[in-house]
């Protein structure tokens, strides 16, 4: 029994693990790409390696809170307003790889 449950447990903890790698993939297409994809209003695309260069710079604490607060016409929050900041920031990650 106990031996089931430890495995149960074991289990949870890997498929919890790889939902959450796939994440920001995730959060992007649903809530970012309608911008982010194609450049709108001046957005970086996704993977756009040289317009994400200057933004990774300034870091992720920077660029998680110009998500948070908003930026030039992205609205506060982006297009998820029910995202962690783990969440914003897997989907930044995303974006600028």
């Amino acid at each position: 029994m106990l031996k089931t449950a430890i495995i149960g447990v074991a289990l949870s903890i890997t498929l919890s693990t790889a939902v959450h790698a796939t994440d920001g993939k995730k959060i992007v297409d649903q809530s970012c790409a309608t911008c982010h994809a194609v450049g709108a209003a001046n957005a970086p695309k996704i993977g756009d390696k040289a317009a994400w260069k200057a933004r990774k710079a300034k870091g992720i604490e920077a660029l998680l809170a110009s998500v948070k607060n908003g930026l030039n016409a992205m609205p506060a929050g982006g297009m998820c307003n029910d995202c962690s900041d783990e969440d914003y920031k897997a989907a930044i990650e995303h974006m600028a790889k």
